[in-house]
């Protein structure tokens, strides 16, 4: 048994199907998902397309598509963004975009100051080694992000919300997404992995971080024990530290790894956030958030 909705029906908010039709994309989405990356990959390489637009518009794409399964399986239907919550998704998203400009400039002036030059691999066995290589270094950075307090500072702003859907999955302070993605591209700017590599390793990347952020129930069976899906992303966000592990958000094998993986079929959080709500600015006060890095404790008694 994996985890099921918390709510027995629908709300108008979501659109209803049959539920045949409901069970049937339970299994699918994912796979669906993944093979529209695998798609862009060859049509790329094959066609020669702009590697930038194309990420460009399978981000788009992405999120269109997951949004849409929200409403047609719903995780939570009191999870779905209220029209105020949207409007600041939207302005948190482009603080992402301007993180990931801001980390990939800082790696890019890095590598280009110590020039390296990896093993020549074919590109199948550059894959999996980027793939691991990647993921640990996401993996470490997103867990001492929780566990230092200067950058809790700035990654606590992604734990506010009590919701876990996909449009607020860009509710981030943009030094977190710098440091983060940072990270993990110095990580393979080091190893040397050839563009080809990194490109299959961005798109799988984007996919899974914003699929295990969906709001959606799906069917993923054995995969959960290698890949972080949606229900061990949401014990992430729970309020309570002792289920909160799942610090991979592409793999779960790290996890199993370093003993932070918490789930089980029938566990879900009772709330998400943050345990101390107080510590930080809600997330409709947007300026607030971008500050709260350089903003002072309140005075205890």
């Amino acid at each position: 048994m994996e985890d099921r909705p918390d709510t027995g029906s629908l709300s108008a908010n979501s659109w209803t199907i049959g539920a045949s039709a409901r069970e049937c994309l339970r299994y699918a989405a994912y796979p669906i998902l993944l093979l529209s990356a695998v798609w862009l990959f060859t049509s790329v390489l094959h066609f020669g397309w702009d590697r930038g637009r194309a990420v460009q518009f399978f981000l788009i794409g992405t999120i269109a598509y997951l949004a849409a399964l929200e409403r047609l399986i719903p995780h939570r239907t009191d999870w779905h963004p209220s029209g105020p919550e949207l409007c600041w998704y939207a302005a948190y998203f482009g603080f992402t975009m301007v993180g990931a400009v801001l980390g990939k400039s800082v790696v890019t002036a890095v590598l280009a100051a110590t020039p390296l030059t990896g093993p020549e691999l074919p590109l199948g066995a550059e894959l999996p080694l980027a793939l691991l290589a990647s993921s640990l270094a996401g993996y470490l950075a997103h867990r001492w992000a929780h566990s230092n307090r200067l950058l809790w500072k700035v990654h606590g702003i992604h734990h506010v919300p009590g919701k876990v859907n996909v449009a607020n999955n860009g509710v981030n302070h943009l030094l977190d997404v710098a440091f983060k993605q940072g990270t993990v591209q110095l990580t393979l700017g080091f190893l040397g992995f050839s563009a080809d590599c990194l490109f299959a390793v961005a798109l799988f990347t984007l996919v899974q971080g914003y699929f295990v952020h969906a709001n959606v129930d799906v069917r993923l069976g054995p995969l959960h024990h290698v890949l972080a899906t949606p229900e061990q992303h949401r014990l992430h966000h729970s309020a309570d530290l002792a289920e909160a592990g799942h610090f991979g958000v592409d793999l779960s094998v790290w996890d199993r790894l370093f003993g932070s993986f918490t789930w089980r079929p029938d566990r879900r959080p009772a709330i998400v956030g943050v345990k101390d709500p107080a510590a930080f600015p809600e997330t409709g006060s947007i300026v607030a958030s971008l500050l709260h890095p350089v903003r002072r404790p309140p005075r205890t008694a």
